[in-house]
């Protein structure tokens, strides 16, 4: 194993993109090596723009979204919207479905990021969830007309382990109120990621979601 202390700053660079969703070390390296190729003045405004990020991104307190913000107050533009339909929350793993599912125009509720998904055999994950920030948003939503928590998680054995959990998370807290727990339909096929979804396909889970 080869210490961070005496890497050169390209085996660090491909290092750092490793750990980025998705990529593994082919791809690591292709990126790294692009960069190499880029203009100084692209290099310069890449590092500035990154430095510069989380001063300017925040998350939204409500939902947990990462947003610009462009002025006063620490709610994203969706729950700072007074038109959203307050009865409905739909939990999901990451920020992209939110886009994925505002593309297919049939939502008009509220979102809850809980920050990944549970994988079966890795428990560990649980504690990089927003589990106890969901339970305390839904709790204080019961006295704001909320009626309905729909589960959008992608339909794979990750995906149907997260729903588990957040079935028995919500369970006392649920119970004796007259919010249900619904799950997108089978308009998305087995394995499919919601951020991936078309249009249509999650129109069609969410018209039939049960």
């Amino acid at each position: 194993m080869v210490l961070w202390c005496f890497m050169s700053n390209l085996d660090k660079l491909i290092r750092l993109f490793e750990q980025f969703p998705g990529i593994g070390a082919r791809q690591a390296k292709r990126f790294a090596f692009h960069i190499l190729t880029l203009p100084e003045t692209d290099t310069r405004e890449l590092s500035e723009l990154i430095a510069d990020l989380q001063g300017s991104v925040i998350e939204c307190t409500s939902c947990r979204r990462f947003f610009a913000r462009n002025g006063g107050g620490n709610e994203c533009n969706i729950c700072s919207d007074g038109e959203r339909d307050r009865t409905k929350l739909m939990v999901i793993s990451q920020d992209n479905d939110i886009t994925a599912i505002e593309r297919s125009g049939v939502y008009d509720g509220l979102y809850f990021v809980l920050g990944g998904t549970l994988p079966l055999l890795d428990k560990k994950e649980q504690n990089k969830l927003r589990g106890n920030g969901l339970k305390h948003v839904v709790e204080e939503r019961l006295g704001q007309e909320l009626t309905e928590v729909i589960l959008g998680f992608a339909v794979n054995p990750d995906g149907e382990n997260t729903s588990r959990y957040v079935e028995k998370l919500l369970e006392d807290t649920l119970k004796d109120t007259p919010v249900t727990i619904s799950h997108l339909g089978r308009g998305l096929s087995t394995g499919s990621e919601l951020e991936y979804a078309d249009a249509d396909t999650i129109k069609n889970a969410l018209t039939n979601r049960s």
